[in-house]
This record gives C-alpha cells, sequence and structure tokens, in this order.
C-alpha cells in the first residue's frame, strides 16, 4: 500500500509480487493471520482486503475477494462501520495499531473517515521529557505513527475545535522536523516494515505541496521498504533479531558449560562491544549503555537485550562495559520496583508498562554484576547487597505482587494464541523462576508457587505449551524443563526431557511456533527459538546426571 501510494509505477513489479504472496497465503478460513502460521484475524484480514482493494488487485483475484468478504462478515458483519468497530473493539483504549488499520482502510474507501480516531500529533512538538505527562494514546515507541497518522486523519477529517484545530495547524511543521529527526539512517523507524509503511502511507494520502522534511521521510520510508524487501514477495515484520538472538545463542550455551566449543568467541565478544550504545539515543531519549534487539540503526535499547547483552558478556568473561550498562539498567526502574521495556515512567498502554519476564531478567543481570570482582562467597554477597539489595528487593516485590492467584506469571512481550486472551504463563512463569534460581531463593513462597504451576500444566505427551491445556511446543517445553531441571527434578522433567529429545531426533525441534508478539498483539515466529531454547534446556539437563532420560521409546540424553 505505501509503495502505491508513492508510486504505483515504479514499485509495480514488488506490489504484484507481494499481492501474489499474500494471495497463496489466505487461511482456509478466508481470513488472515499475522503470520502463515497464525490464525485469522480481523485486524490483519482488513489489511489485506484494503492492499487488494487499493492496489487494484480485487479483479486479479475475484476467489480471494469473495472468500475474504465472507470471512468479514461472519466476523464483523457487512456494514464498514460494524468492521471498524471490531478492529477497536480488538485494541481497546490502545490506539498504537487499531488507528493505522483503520487509517489504511480509509485510504483504500473500505470505512468511512469519521470512523478513524484522531491522534494528537501536536503533543510531539513538546520536549521529549515531558512525553511520559502527556498521555498519549499510543505507546512511547510509535511516536512515529503518532506524527504521520495524526497528520493525515486531521487532513482528511479536520477539527472544527476552536483550541486544537488552529494548534494542530501550526504544529504541522515542527513535528514534522521531529519525524525527520528520529527517522535512522536506514530509513525504516524501529527497522519495521509495518511501522515505517503506515508512515510512508499516511504522508503520501495527503494532496498537499510538501515541505521538505515530509519529502524526506517518505522518501528515506520508501528507501528502507524497497531494500527490505524478500525474494519471495513478502516482507518481515522486523529487519532481524540480531543482537536477541546473539546473546540468547551465548546464554544458552554457557548454560551447557558449551560455551568454549565456539572457535568465534572473540569475534562475537567485539561484535557486541560494538552494539552498545555509546551516546543519547535520539529516538527516546535513552541515555547511553543499554542494547537494542537489532545491529541495524533503527534498533532502540531496551530493557530484555540489555540484561540479556550483560549475561552473555559475563559468561564470555569480558567485563569492560558493565558500569555504563549498570547505571542504564538502574535508571530503568519503575515507582511499582519492576522493570519496563524503553522509557520508565510511562505505564498508560499495556507495553509500556512494567513486565514480569523484563524484572526477571534485570534481577538475573545483578546476580552477575553483584559477583563481579568477588572470589570469596561471603564477601561477594555483601557487596551484592551493598550495591544491589534494595533494587532486588523492590523487584521481587513487584513479581510477588504481579504473580496470579494459580502461581504464574504474565510476560510482557510473548503470548500464545492457542491460550484465552493469547496469554503465555508457560513463557513467563519461566523466566521468572530463573531469577529465583539465579539468586538462590528456591524455597521462596513465590518460587514454590510457580513450580507448581509449571508442573500442573504439564501436558500428558510430557511437553508443554502457553497455558494449560495448550498443544506441546519445543519453545515452551524447553523453558519450562530449564528451568525445572534445578527447581523440581523429577519424573516431570524426565518427561520433559524425552519429548525435547524425540522433537531432536524427528527434527520437530527446527520448527518454529508464533510465540512471539510485539505491540498491540503483532505477532512473529523465530526459527531460532526453538533451536536456542532446546540447547539451553539439554545442555542444563547433560550437567544434572540424577535425571535418566533413556527409555524403550527414545535414546538417551
Amino acid at each position: 500500500m505505501a509503495l502505491h501510494l508513492t508510486n504505483p509505477f515504479e514499485h509495480r513489479e514488488r506490489i504484484d509480487a507481494g499481492m501474489l504472496w499474500l494471495a497463496n497465503h489466505q487461511n482456509p478460513d478466508g481470513g488472515w493471520g499475522d503470520t502463515i502460521k497464525s490464525f485469522s484475524n480481523i485486524s490483519t484480514t482488513m489489511l489485506c482486503r484494503a492492499a487488494l482493494k487499493m492496489t487494484g488487485a480485487e479483479k486479479e483475484y475475484p476467489t480471494v475477494i469473495e472468500k475474504v468478504e465472507d470471512y468479514l462478515t461472519s466476523q464483523a458483519g457487512k456494514l464498514p462501520e460494524r468492521r471498524a468497530e471490531a478492529i477497536r473493539r480488538r485494541y481497546g483504549s490502545d490506539r498504537t495499531f487499531s488507528v493505522p488499520i483503520l487509517m489504511s482502510c480509509a485510504i483504500a474507501k473500505l470505512v468511512p473517515w469519521k470512523e478513524v480516531p484522531r491522534l494528537p500529533f501536536e503533543l510531539a512538538c513538546l520536549p521529549q521529557s515531558w512525553y511520559r505527562f502527556a498521555k498519549l494514546p499510543v505507546v512511547s515507541y510509535a511516536l512515529p505513527a503518532l506524527i504521520a497518522i495524526g497528520q493525515c486523519v486531521h487532513a482528511h477529517r479536520p477539527t472544527w475545535n476552536p483550541f486544537t484545530g488552529p494548534l494542530r495547524w501550526l504544529s504541522r511543521g515542527l513535528s514534522l522536523k521531529v519525524l525527520q529527526r528520529i527517522q535512522p539512517t536506514s530509513g525504516g523507524y524501529l527497522e519495521a516494515t509495518p511501522l515505517t509503511s503506515f508512515v510512508v502511507m499516511a504522508l503520501s494520502s495527503i494532496r498537499r505541496r510538501r515541505r521538505p522534511a515530509e519529502q524526506q521521510v517518505i522518501e528515506e520510508g520508501v528507501r528502507f521498504i524497497v531494500n527490505s524487501v524478500r525474494p519471495d514477495g513478502s516482507w518481515p515484520i522486523d529487519t532481524n533479531l540480531a543482537t536477541w538472538v546473539t546473546t540468547l545463542s551465548v546464554n544458552a550455551l554457557a548454560s551447557g558449560g558449551d560455551l568454549g566449543a565456539l572457535d568465534t568467541i572473540e569475534q562475537i565478544l567485539m561484535w557486541l562491544l560494538n552494539q552498545q550504545y555509546k551516546t543519547r539515543h535520539p529516538y527516546t531519549g535513552a541515555d547511553p549503555g543499554g542494547w537494542a534487539w537489532t545491529d541495524l540503526p533503527g534498533g532502540v535499547p531496551d530493557c530484555d537485550d540489555t540484561p540479556g547483552a550483560i549475561l552473555a558478556l559475563f559468561a564470555i568473561g569480558n567485563w569492560e562495559p558493565w558500569g555504563i550498562a549498570r547505571n542504564w539498567v538502574c535508571g530503568l526502574q519503575n515507582g511499582d520496583g519492576g522493570w519496563p521495556t524503553f522509557c520508565r515512567g510511562w505505564g498508560t498502554l499495556p507495553f509500556d508498562r512494567s513486565g514480569s519476564d523484563l524484572t526477571a531478567h534485570v534481577l538475573r543481570a545483578f546476580v552477575e554484576l553483584g559477583h563481579f570482582g568477588h572470589s570469596d562467597p561471603k564477601s561477594d554477597q555483601e557487596h551484592f547487597r551493598k550495591l544491589y539489595g534494595d533494587r532486588v528487593d523492590r523487584g521481587l516485590a513487584y513479581l510477588a505482587k504481579q504473580q496470579r492467584p494459580d502461581g504464574s506469571w504474565l510476560p510482557l512481550w510473548f503470548g500464545n494464541q492457542h491460550a484465552p486472551d493469547d496469554i503465555n504463563p508457560v513463557y513467563g512463569t519461566s523466566r521468572v523462576l530463573a531469577a529465583y534460581r539465579d539468586l538462590k531463593l528456591l524455597s521462596a513462597p513465590e518460587c514454590q508457587r510457580g513450580v507448581n504451576y509449571l508442573l500442573s500444566v504439564q501436558n500428558a505427551d510430557g511437553g508443554w505449551g502457553g497455558a494449560k491445556e495448550c498443544p506441546s511446543s519445543v519453545e515452551e517445553t524447553a523453558l519450562a524443563v530449564e528451568v525445572l531441571l534445578n527447581l523440581a527434578p523429577g519424573e516431570a522433567v524426565r518427561k520433559g526431557l524425552l519429548w525435547l529429545v524425540e522433537a531432536v531426533e524427528s527434527g520437530r525441534f527446527r520448527e518454529p511456533s508464533p510465540i512471539g508478539f510485539y505491540f498491540a498483539k503483532l505477532w512473529y515466529y523465530e526459527k531460532l527459538y526453538p533451536l536456542i531454547f532446546t540447547v539451553a534446556a539439554l545442555g542444563r539437563a547433560r550437567q544434572h546426571s540424577s535425571i535418566s532420560t533413556s527409555s524403550p521409546e527414545a535414546g538417551s540424553v
């Protein structure tokens, strides 16, 4: 849609290839999911329907149109207003994704502009440090969407409010300069195709004489889109997760004692050190010291990748950047004791609040930071309590409050499409229990309740899914097994290991599941997750000789 709105002739080949890819990956029920492994949903299906109409592909795919219309009618009825309401209802008060989708549908003339909520793009003109007080209707890192889509909606549906109308007119130029300033050199905001495409689409749909900043944002965004297309005509949600999967891989090998087998450890070390941000980040205003999920310029430092990088560097044996990294993490702790993803103090919308999985990751990093320079256990413990005791206590208090009555914890950034409300308590609980394990708090009541929860939701086949009675997956089974090896070794762990061994021997451990999702239920899967998590679990199991995994049906590990 973005390429069509900018230049449908120049980009015809890419547009046609993309439309063919979409047509070939329509689900049997007529809808589309976020990935080729995902269930259909109203939001993605409406986006695909808009693309079919906007690009003029309806005549080429009559069967696709018939099936998608049947799906949309079954989900939300025939009226555009009802379909728009279904999209808004999916996301509730969070407009991060509902407004871009509705804007796309309005540009394609699938819904009237009155169905597209306005976004206060003038708030982007405030000083960056004030954003968290402005109660923005989008998550902190969706600022480009706030500006571009806010201007788009205002152009197509101007407000007659005597105060906000003139204010928005006066804010156009200044907010566009903000949009230009935070655009990375790759042209892709957050290295994300959806976000960048929405920005390009929004600005390109406004028929007016463009300002230089606006034209540059569009051109750079198109450059990113063109450079990101895959050979099969599709686009990924993000360019890559290179930093994230690298630290996960290093830590998985370290947990099994296999890090020494890498003959590229020095290259990995230098690469990781080069990914640390040494200056203030222009996008979020983050202080120096953190890591993002990618090595590309559109990344933003966050409080999941940074603890992961700290753990990886300590596993490798290098502590060079520990001071600035520690300060970065400490500075992000929220008043509730937990840690958020990007920005301290943003708590209005779901993905800006503190997260149990993030908090647990930070606590595990503190354990390693506390060991630095101390070989004597008593001195080590005193040093740890002096530096991190208060922060750890507040983090543990936060985790205690977040534990659900059944003993589980919910993660912020991962889900399971088979579970009610797309939650993934197995992932969240496994990640939190790893912190209790590393802190040697195995007898803590919260830890014991978490262990009991994991044991209670193990499937009869020995594996785990995202929640009770969800199909077993490699990812969730490996995560549960790895943490239970230390916390509850026994028959349940043996059965889980047998399940993993069979998955390896059959090759099933190479099949990823869509357990990852970004803001506003935007799903993805990562092919390295099942491999990494399996290596971590089986590597740790190898060090627990008391757990036997031999059986007549399976080999042994």
